[in-house]
């Protein structure tokens, strides 16, 4: 794996792969959701969508039948802190989408006939996350744990504020965050690094040369929501907070979230569906941001078991604050690590990694690296990142029809007084 900042102030990494006729390639801006102002909730989204409307250079269609022209693929994707663009194309065609990525980056048409057009398209997909209650449950759930921060807003924006979106906003947004120095090209399959050097300089000569605006720290608050539904199922997730991507307790509590929801022999999965059969299914996972993170547990059940569920829940972190063991532990590292391992075997997969560790870290990072720090947390490191997460406030967002079991405040008032608080 190679790790290049070029002369124009864009990062390349590549992970270069024998035996297969395929290349991913992309481009990561470092700007999402988390970099608007609360003028511009949705902007991100929104300009992800226009990338493909059209360039000064190409019609949509033409963008279109150029990648599926050479049996290629295309797409994008807007998360808090990043907006990723990529193609996966056969090897000889890596020219392309590299010309193709440039062009929809830095002169998009934005043309206002097509902004109305994806408005519409915006404001059905928001609809459609709307209908879903455990859509809406996950849609608040950032906005209670980081209330009135853009890191708890959400990446769709709201009705009003895609309605407010124009053409002076979106060129103004692309401006201030798409300069080369936010960009990251990422690559991995049958490619070649100084090969795609020099594509990358030559595509992207006309990206702008501006320092990218600092995203806004983010300070977890916790709180509480109860969203009504009319539904048959009550949607119940609790937070904590977790850690930052590269925090040196990253994979403590990435672990801690395997143990305790992370497949059926999970800790919850036995309690709540095994043992009891209060629900379907349940999980818990860790969502890592640059200076902070999420960590989360969700389970759906009907309103008459929901209570004793979340006693189940409530009871089973604190218990497991204090008896986490070497073979759960050992299931969980091997659980991940066949997981990092299997990625690997896809272009997609491993591109997506090294752009997410080259801006996380700043370099490349191999796979021996991570798999030795993986491998080198204790159970103790576990049950001590998970005493440090019970004692911040809890966030609690229920949406369902009725509600039951202890509240947020109750939740931290339990936990406080458990034998094991604060212990080294």
């Amino acid at each position: 794996m190679r790790y290049e900042r070029l002369d124009n102030g864009m990062t390349l990494v590549t992970d270069e792969m024998d035996n297969i006729d395929s290349a991913a390639v992309g481009v990561w801006v470092r700007a999402g959701a988390r970099s608007e102002t609360a003028a511009e909730h949705g902007m991100a989204h929104f300009l992800e969508h226009m990338a493909f409307k059209g360039t000064a250079r190409r019609s949509a269609t033409e963008i279109s039948n150029a990648i599926e022209a050479v049996g290629g693929e295309i797409n994008a994707a807007t998360s808090h802190e990043t907006t990723a663009y990529h193609a996966r194309v056969l090897s000889e065609d890596v020219p392309l989408a590299v010309d193709i990525l440039a062009d929809i980056l830095t002169a998009p048409a934005l043309s206002p006939d097509d902004i109305e057009r994806e408005r519409n398209v915006i404001l059905q997909e928001i609809g459609a996350s709307e209908d879903v209650p455990e859509d809406r449950a996950f849609d608040a759930f950032p906005e209670v744990a980081f209330s009135g921060q853009p890191l708890g807003r959400r990446i769709l924006g709201t009705r009003d504020s895609v309605c407010a979106v124009d053409e002076p906003g979106l060129r103004g947004f692309l401006g201030r965050h798409y300069s080369a120095e936010a960009m990251t090209v990422a690559a991995a399959g049958a490619v070649s690094h100084d090969a795609l050097r020099d594509m990358v300089l030559g595509a992207f000569e006309s990206a702008g040369h501006e320092t990218p605006s600092e995203m806004p720290i983010a300070t977890y608050v916790g709180g509480a929501l109860d969203g009504d539904d009319d539904g048959s199922e009550v949607q119940w997730i609790l937070g904590l907070e977790g850690e930052a991507s590269a925090a040196p307790d990253f994979w403590p509590v990435t672990l801690a979230a395997m143990v305790l929801g992370g497949g059926m022999s999970s800790r919850l999965f036995q309690a709540l569906r095994e043992d009891r059969g209060l629900v379907y299914d349940t999980s818990a996972f860790h969502w890592a941001f640059r200076d902070t993170g999420l960590f989360a547990i969700h389970f759906a059940t009907q309103p008459e078991t929901v209570g004793e569920a979340a006693e189940v829940v409530v009871d089973t972190l604190a218990d497991a604050a204090r008896t986490i063991t070497d073979t759960e532990l050992d299931r969980a590292k091997a659980q991940l690590r066949a997981g990092m391992l299997m990625a690997r075997e896809s272009c997609v997969s491993r591109m997506s990694g090294a752009a997410r560790n080259a801006q996380v870290h700043g370099r490349a990072v191999s796979k021996e690296e991570r798999i030795a720090a993986l491998a080198a947390v204790t159970p103790r490191d576990v049950e001590r990142v998970m005493r440090q997460m019970m004692a911040s406030a809890p966030t609690l967002v229920r949406v369902g029809s009725s509600f039951g079991g202890p509240d947020a405040a109750e939740i931290a008032e339990r936990w406080a007084g458990h034998p094991m608080r604060g212990a080294a």
